[in-house]
């Protein structure tokens, strides 16, 4: 509850807070399509009209035949992905590779050390990106019995520091991997302001994963209007065999599987998905244009997708941050995150702003 005596005590916050995409609602389109599922009897386990119909969607989106699998949740996924590539790997003494930021490293606690029983190897980046080079700087673990040996790239698009790779750098990544003999799975939970970002298309989607090699992604569908719906797609389809029964063991399937079936459907249906991450990347950028001629914030280079991670003066990031919750970042240098998510509004940007303009007025 805010301070009566702040200085914001009489001003509104926004209707949406910039703490997380999470913290965004259901679409309309996802809730209609979910009860549109809702009629009468469906086979369970995915063997209904709406998981086929999801199924179809994602082949048309990927112009390819790939294999889809649902899930409830984003970690769900990437375990799901990563245990299906590793039951491909000829035994099981080998690591993920991943960046020191990656999701799989930092939060998701420790699911794939505790799950797959496996090592993570995580690589030092500024900015959550992989490089090529890195990847061979591994090459001496190959072939050595007293090291695990790397046998998945897996790597975030947007990073988790908002950075996008171009489908270049992941092509490049692709290659290398390959060539060592290693398989690469591309976390997707922001693919929609992924896309968004790079193009807006169909074609945009294709040109940094079916297009560049990676063998599997999570697609994500919770951060993007979803009510909790996460798929795993396979574009590598042989490396998809087993995903079937190991979705059942990692506790990821759904028996009324047509619900998740919906939600997807509801979003890849005129390519809503991509409007809605669209929107998200356009308040992230009209906040940092709003605030970026304010005194004493420093914000950084414009966003390339939905998030920022500006550090502000602690004079002001307490009672803001009290006014209208967002996460803190770095504590020992006040840097924070703010995040836009499909349903942020130039309002909430306005109002947000207004209430930095106070403190800064207030507390000079």
């Amino acid at each position: 509850m805010i301070d009566p005596i702040s200085p914001l005590a009489d001003l509104a916050p926004p209707v949406r807070s910039f703490a997380s995409d999470n913290f965004a609602g259901v679409h309309p389109a996802v809730l209609e399509a979910i009860a549109h599922a809702d009629a009468g009897h469906q086979p369970a386990y995915g063997d209904d009209i709406q998981t086929a119909r999801c199924a179809e969607r994602f082949n048309e989106l990927f112009d390819a035949d790939v294999v889809t699998r649902l899930t409830f949740n984003g970690t769900g996924a990437n375990i799901l992905a990563l245990a299906t590539l590793m039951g491909h790997l000829p035994g099981p003494h080998h690591a993920i590779v991943c960046s020191s930021w990656a999701h799989i490293n930092i939060d998701e606690t420790g699911a794939p050390e505790r799950i797959l029983a496996t090592k993570l190897i995580d690589l030092a980046s500024d900015d959550g990106k992989i490089r090529p080079h890195q990847l061979r700087e591994l090459g001496p673990l190959q072939g050595n019995v007293h090291h695990v040996q790397p046998g998945i790239v897996s790597i975030t698009q947007p990073t988790e520091l908002g950075a996008l790779y171009t489908p270049v750098e992941i092509t490049a990544i692709c290659e290398t991997a390959h060539q060592m003999g290693m398989l690469v799975h591309l976390d997707g939970a922001r693919i929609a302001n992924a896309t968004a970002a790079l193009g807006g298309t169909r074609e945009a989607l294709r040109s940094f994963t079916v297009d560049t090699g990676v063998d599997v992604l999570s697609f994500g569908g919770t951060k993007i209007g979803a009510m909790g719906a996460e798929a795993v797609v396979f574009l590598n389809r042989d490396v998809s065999s087993g995903s079937e029964y190991l979705r059942k063991q990692v506790t990821q399937l759904s028996s009324k599987m047509r619900y998740l079936a919906a939600q997807f459907n509801g979003l890849l249906a005129d390519d809503l998905w991509i409007e809605l991450g669209a929107n998200a990347n356009a308040m992230a950028r009209s906040l940092h244009t709003e605030v970026a001629h304010l005194e004493d914030i420093e914000l950084g280079p414009a966003p390339e997708a939905n998030s920022m991670y500006p550090f502000l003066p602690k004079k002001i990031l307490d009672p803001l941050q009290q006014w209208s919750f967002f996460w803190d970042w770095d504590e020992s240098r006040n840097q924070v995150r703010w995040m836009a998510g499909w349903d942020t509004t130039q309002s909430d940007v306005e109002q947000f702003v207004g209430g930095i303009r106070r403190l800064l007025e207030q507390q000079s």
